[in-house]
């Protein structure tokens, strides 16, 4: 199959998601809609985007939600049955876990976080911690000065707590230290300063590298990445990293 066939299929299930957000697609729906068997495009849609189909619909639905909360009056209850939630209760503990800020937090600090925690629940300690470093380029010049957060993920998708991070002024080097053994996705994101939260738009930039094996104490090398304008096929960045990007640079900034 070729790889544009499979992008455009790809393309008419994930407007399907945008558009039916509130209602309980199948993989059926999204096979009928894609014109390809459900076994055939559950494997064309992870290979495309990443990761599977209920996923990225999952994402979808959770970054319109934090869209509503920001930008309307709807109380959490009336924003989960909006993005097809039946239980305010799964709503919130799956918004929480995949934005690091609950609904209510989330939209009382308009999104702003103060900090951004790492970690690995579950895995070994006490192994010597590795480093992953390379070069990250912005496919085009951008007049206004950005931050790129780069953070190693367990999987294609930005959610959660990132196993390690950095936070750049520019693109260039840079240097992830800390970072336990493992098989991560580095995934970057890069917006201008002050800039609110947005997606698929002209300043949105993303970039992905992986998988990454790491041994223990190793040191990681050659991780390059391009940023590049965010399309429709790349899965939402749910982690609230604008403004927690933007407080770490103040941070390092004072330090130096």
């Amino acid at each position: 199959m070729a790889d544009h066939t499979a992008e455009r299929a790809v393309e008419r299930v994930i407007t399907l998601m945008r558009e039916n957000l509130d209602e309980q697609l199948t993989v059926d729906d999204m096979a009928r809609t894609a014109m390809f068997s459900k076994f055939h495009f559950s494997r064309m849609f992870q290979r495309v985007t990443g990761v599977s189909p209920g996923r990225f619909l999952s994402a979808l639905r959770l970054e319109q939600a934090k869209r509503l909360l920001i930008s309307t009056s709807y109380n959490v209850s009336d924003i989960s049955l909006r993005v097809g939630y039946t239980s305010v209760g799964t709503f919130s503990s799956r918004f929480t876990r995949s934005v690091g800020l609950s609904p209510t937090t989330y939209r009382r600090q308009r999104g702003v976080t103060a900090e951004i925690r790492t970690g690995t629940p579950g895995y070994a300690t006490g192994a010597p911690p590795a480093t992953v470093s390379g070069i990250i380029r912005h496919a085009k010049p951008s007049p206004r000065r950005r931050l790129i957060f780069a953070g190693l993920f367990r999987d294609r998708l930005p959610e959660g707590r990132p196993v390690a991070c950095a936070v750049l002024r520019e693109p260039g080097p840079f240097l992830i230290e800390q970072v336990p053994a493992g098989m991560w996705y580095l995934l970057m994101h890069s917006v201008p300063k002050g800039a609110e939260t947005a997606r698929n738009d002209d300043l949105t930039e993303v970039a992905t590298c992986g998988p990454i094996a790491v041994r223990p104490g190793a040191a990681v090398e050659g991780c390059d990445a391009l940023l590049q304008p965010a399309r429709h096929l790349d899965p939402p960045v749910l982690l609230a990293l604008l403004d927690v990007r933007t407080a770490a640079l103040e941070v390092a900034l004072e330090q130096v």
